[in-house]
């Protein structure tokens, strides 16, 4: 019988609606594990998260039967109806509506664990938007700036 075997590795990333600070460092941990269950959920595992009060990185495995924008939908939808239901003044909470997708290879995949766990003293030196233009420059992809903020 023939099988079927795939490593669909993805740096994804996204921001809270308007990049508002609502993921106080303190909370990032249980939002992160919030997120590694709905990823276990759709078989794609979360294999590292981090971020900063406005924004997230994630590197997944997506299976190979998940379409990326219905992990996506799935993924904040869940995660942003479980921090509203968490309380403590978060029932405004919610993810921008776009994303930021990009492929990688498994000999990428250690530099990028540590750039994702670097995040809040990279975001000390350079701010979302001028870090998704690299991103988008370093992986070829022409954007228009008036389509891509909220």
């Amino acid at each position: 019988m023939a099988t079927t075997l795939t490593k669909n590795l993805l740096h994804i990333t996204f921001s809270t609606k308007n990049r508002l600070g609502l993921i106080p460092s303190s909370f990032a941990p249980e939002l992160y594990a919030c997120i590694g269950g709905i990823c276990r959920r759709r078989h794609s595992p979360l294999l590292t998260m981090g971020g900063t009060e406005d924004h997230v990185h994630m590197l997944v495995s997506l299976n190979k039967t998940v379409a990326m924008s219905d992990f996506m939908l799935d993924m904040k939808r869940d995660s942003s109806k479980w921090v509203k239901e968490k309380g403590a003044g978060l029932d405004g909470f919610g993810w921008q509506d776009g994303y930021f997708a990009f492929s990688i290879g498994v000999s990428g995949v250690r530099a990028l664990r540590a750039y994702i766990d670097n995040q809040r003293e990279h975001h000390k030196k350079i701010d979302f938007k001028d870090e998704m233009r690299a991103l988008l420059r370093r992986y070829g992809i022409e954007w228009n700036e008036g389509h891509i903020w909220e």
